[in-house]
């Protein structure tokens, strides 16, 4: 297992962990035991995300496929083919509308769950893209990357509206905090800073 999710709201307690053989596997917080298992046909997973309302799980392939199944019936529902390099992270929007994506590939994607339609490829990363956190006010997202750089972006104009340059390396990690007034992020500079959210 290479990537683990706990999702423990709406009476459901379990873990989804995502594997090199290409299955997401669901286990139970109490039981401890496997309870499903959703099958890529794909290779290993690098990314796991579940939609807020408690409907979807999507996932991201090193071969930089993403797969969005069904979690009441187990069914693979879309698979998007967007990314030319492994998905690093992938989250969906605060109202489940949205799947967004970030990829070795410097770009950034946005997609319309429902219809499996890309509506926006961003760019403006120097570098690989290795992680994205929505916002809780479902109109912005952050974005964190080996190029060094922390970005805030406007997911309906699809623009960057912000650039932290702070970190001396490689950023691995970004999240906001509850109610979006923060962000933080972490590097292998061995830094982890917290920023006022400029928007």
């Amino acid at each position: 297992i290479f990537i683990i999710r706990y999702r423990g709201s709406s009476g459901i307690n379990a873990e989804y962990g995502g594997s090199h053989s290409g299955k997401i596997n669901l286990f139970g917080i109490e039981s401890g035991k496997l309870e499903q298992s959703l099958d890529t046909r794909g290779k290993f997973i690098m990314s796991i995300a579940y939609s807020p309302d408690g409907h979807y799980i999507a996932c991201g392939g090193i071969d930089g496929i993403v797969c969005i199944f069904d979690l009441a019936t187990g069914k693979l529902l879309h698979t998007l083919e967007g990314h030319a390099m492994p998905i690093r992270s992938l989250i969906f929007s605060p109202d489940s509308q949205l799947l967004t994506t970030c990829s070795d590939d410097t770009s950034i994607k946005i997609y319309d769950v429902q219809h499996a339609n890309l509506i926006g490829t961003l760019s403006g990363h120097g570098s690989f893209v290795l992680c994205v956190d929505f916002c809780p006010d479902n109109t912005h997202f952050a974005t964190s990357s080996s190029d060094r750089k922390v970005k805030v972006w406007d997911a309906g104009m699809r623009r960057c509206v912000h650039t932290f340059s702070e970190h001396k390396d490689q950023v691995w990690g970004v999240a906001y905090n509850d109610n979006g007034s923060k962000l933080v992020s972490v590097s292998d500079d061995k830094d982890i800073i917290i920023y006022d959210c400029p928007i």
